[in-house]
């Protein structure tokens, strides 16, 4: 919406070039959405506490858990805002990867939500039952992938990136619809998993938002992405706005999510999230670098696999519990310190990700 104002009066005004830099967007996208969740956030926690919308806690949880009970939650709802008008602000709206990112982070988000409600307003505990939840997520997640393939770029259904290898042509074809539809509903049930504990899942995502941002950037500019070997995808480098967006909402969110927590995303966040970054991977063609990039997201799902496949086949559990990190905290680990050890895990498994766009 501003790049569309300052275009109008570029002429008359010629500071006003500015605004077409899209780093400079970047910046602002991500200031943006981070004074919406601070200035906003102390709000939002009083409302949600004066509706009773607080975290339930299993009697099977950790003990040291008990003491989160009621603690108000679905502030992904406030980071979902923050984005959104972060973006309308600061993309460049005739941009239709803008929009289809904006659909896939509101129509998950809208399923973590009537999740949440189930839980937490009408005290159904199961929640949104499961076959509803992928019924809803393969609708999202199948129509922005479908819309892809036939109006996206020609490389979103022609090449699939692997990475340390330079020279290769895969086409993907129709094959592109069922991988993005896996990378999107698993990575956002990954992030779902992850958030268990306070700051826990922000902080990867940030992280992994911040590289998608990066890729997108390259991706979108023809010199930078022929020098890298990865596909040139005319107009991605706008999702380097959207990525920055999460960053200053995920930033202003940790404000509050920080141990002790006084706030939590709940699901309305959490699979929001995890959706949006699985389609910046998607359109990027980066499937295989975000599957890197996820390691802590990868992790805490596996051991969850792993977990019940073992109590299946032999009756026995592999970690004390899943997924993993209360695992760690089971044996004795404090809450803050497994939560910075596994974002130090997070922050190696980006780097790497990101190294293998040279590596090659």
């Amino acid at each position: 919406m501003i790049l569309w104002i300052a275009q109008q009066f570029q002429e008359q005004y010629s500071w006003l070039n500015l605004f077409s830099y899209q780093s400079f967007r970047a910046i602002m996208a991500a200031l943006t959405a981070l004074m919406l969740s601070v200035f906003l956030g102390p709000a939002f926690i009083r409302k949600l506490q004066e509706k009773q919308i607080g975290q339930q806690v299993r009697d099977l949880g950790p003990q040291s858990h008990l003491s989160k009970q009621g603690t108000p939650t679905m502030g992904g709802a406030l980071i979902i805002f923050s984005i959104l008008v972060a973006c309308l602000l600061w993309s460049d709206l005739s941009i239709n990867y803008i929009w289809v990112c904006m659909y896939v982070l509101f129509g998950f988000g809208l399923i973590g939500w009537l999740d949440d409600y189930r839980k937490l307003v009408l005290k159904d505990s199961a929640g949104l039952a499961a076959r509803w939840k992928y019924l809803l997520q393969s609708l999202f997640g199948i129509t922005a992938v479908l819309y892809l393939y036939y109006y996206g770029d020609d490389s979103l259904k022609t090449q699939m990136v692997i990475p340390f290898v330079k020279d290769l042509d895969w086409s993907l074809e129709w094959m592109v619809i069922p991988l993005g539809y896996f990378v999107m509903v698993g990575s956002s049930n990954a992030v779902n998993l992850t958030d268990g504990l306070d700051g826990l899942a922000i902080m990867p995502v940030i992280l992994v938002a911040a590289a998608l941002g990066v890729i997108a950037y390259l991706s979108g500019h023809a010199v930078f992405s022929h020098y890298l070997f990865i596909p040139f995808i005319q107009n991605a480098g706008e999702l380097s706005i959207f990525c920055a967006a999460i960053i200053g909402s995920g930033l202003g969110f940790l404000w509050f999510n920080a141990y002790p927590a006084e706030m939590f995303m709940g699901d309305v966040g959490a699979l929001s999230l995890g959706a949006a970054l699985g389609i910046v991977a998607i359109i990027t063609r980066q499937e295989l670098v975000f599957f890197i990039m996820s390691g802590v997201f990868v992790m805490e799902t596996v051991s969850v696999i792993l977990q019940v496949g073992s109590f299946k086949l032999r009756g026995k559990r592999i970690f004390k519990m899943a997924p993993i990190h209360h695992h760690f905290e089971l044996k004795g680990w404090p809450e803050p310190k497994v939560v910075v050890r596994f974002w130090i895990l997070a922050l190696i498994m980006v780097l790497i990700g990101l190294a293998t766009l040279k590596i090659r």
